[in-house]
């Protein structure tokens, strides 16, 4: 699901519609603000793209970012069609 990318990992999520993609979206933020790892990420309509990389590490893929990507599946697939 996710692609490693200029030392950063990457994926593309598309939703039904908005409202799933923002449902998702919250849910991850409780996941992104309890591991106090804030990825960039972008929305428009039902996709919602995600780059994660360790800033304070020289912007570089580190567990941090592998376990907030498992998170981020884990509330994917709820909300997945």
């Amino acid at each position: 699901m996710w692609k490693e990318e200029n030392n950063k990992l990457k994926v593309s999520l598309e939703f039904e519609d908005f409202k799933q993609a923002f449902a998702f979206m919250t849910e991850a933020a409780l996941h992104v603000e309890s591991m106090n790892h804030h990825p960039e990420w972008d929305n428009v309509y039902n996709k919602v793209n995600i780059s994660l990389t360790t800033h304070d590490e020289g912007n570089t893929i580190t567990e941090k970012d592998r376990n907030l990507a498992k998170k981020i599946e884990e509330a994917y697939q709820k909300y997945s069609s």
